[in-house]
This record gives C-alpha cells, sequence and structure tokens, in this order.
C-alpha cells in the first residue's frame, strides 16, 4: 500500500493541491518500509488526483480537500483522509496503526478559509 502526505517542511498541509510535497510512505504488512518526497507537479482541476492514481497510491491523507478532487480519488478507489495535522510521516503511522480517522473537511473554495 502507498499512503501519500500533503506536505509543506515534511508537516500536513491545510490543502492537498497546494502543497510542497507528497511524502509518500511504503507499507507492507502494517509497517512503513521505505518512504520518498515527491515534489508538487503543479495544481491543476483534477490533475493531481489522476497523478497520484499513476503512480500508485492508495491513501492520500491532507488537512483539506477540495470537494472535485475528493470526488475523482473516490472514482480511482483512493481513500481520502482529510483534517490532519502535524508531522508527515506521524500522520502516516497513526493512519496505518488505525489511529487516523477523516473528518471529512471539503474545501468550498480556493480561499481556504473556514472549515478547510
Amino acid at each position: 500500500m502507498k499512503v501519500a502526505v500533503a506536505s509543506e517542511n515534511k508537516q500536513v498541509t491545510q490543502h492537498f493541491g497546494h502543497c510542497e510535497t507528497f511524502e509518500i510512505f511504503d507499507v507492507v504488512d502494517g509497517l512503513i518500509v521505505s518512504n520518498e518526497s515527491v515534489p508538487n507537479p503543479g495544481h491543476r482541476p483534477g490533475f493531481l488526483p489522476n497523478y497520484l492514481n499513476d503512480i500508485g497510491v492508495n491513501v492520500i491523507i491532507s488537512g483539506g480537500m477540495g470537494g472535485g478532487a475528493v470526488d475523482i480519488f473516490n472514482e480511482k478507489g483512493i481513500t481520502v483522509v482529510t483534517g490532519a495535522r502535524g508531522d508527515s510521516k506521524e500522520v502516516a503511522e497513526g493512519y496505518v496503526c488505525g489511529n487516523l480517522k477523516s473528518t471529512g473537511s471539503i474545501c468550498n473554495d480556493h480561499a481556504h478559509s473556514g472549515n478547510c
């Protein structure tokens, strides 16, 4: 399984599309066995969910995310976890251990305020 965390300076970013990097953790038998930092190739409507799907991501974790991106991730069978905060690796470990649940936080506009 591959878990991607939308990050900035190794911290969960509040909107996945504007992140600096995706910290990608490879998980085998419930343990993180490797990770890599992949630069965000650019924020364009619909692009990032397809990009992450193409590189084999199974789970995306972020502070917040737009509804259109959530819909595309859902269509691809990729689990979306929003409402996360903190260190990217710790958040990924929390997800793998079953201790991280999504708040369902959806950004409704590109100002990213309020619930985002």
